[in-house]
């Protein structure tokens, strides 16, 4: 129960940030550079925060905090990497291979 509530509020704290971020930018009629800058930092904070949340999931760590659904997604995607890494090393053996003839 904790992990999915942790999860949901994650969720919904990405989420305000969001909106309250669009929000400003919406509303906001001074041109101020720094203004600008501030908000911009804000995003791109956020963003690489999301980011390294995700590199970490796909590392195999903090995956307590995941639901099942989510779990089973990035389990896909691990697939689907592994099985891509996999085609990639048989062409290039066989690349390799059809060299050293």
């Amino acid at each position: 129960m904790d992990k999915c509530v942790s999860t949901s509020m994650d969720k919904i704290l990405e989420r305000y940030k969001r909106y309250s971020y669009a929000e400003r930018t919406l509303f906001s009629n001074e041109t101020d550079p720094q203004v600008d800058w501030y908000l911009e930092y804000g995003k791109l904070k956020a963003r690489v925060d999301s980011l390294q949340k995700s590199q970490r999931h796909l590392m195999g760590e903090e995956l307590d905090s995941l639901s099942i659904k989510e779990l089973q997604t990035l389990e896909q995607q691990l697939e689907s990497s592994l099985k891509h890494i996999r085609t990639t090393k048989i062409i290039a053996a066989n690349g390799s291979s059809v060299r050293h003839k």
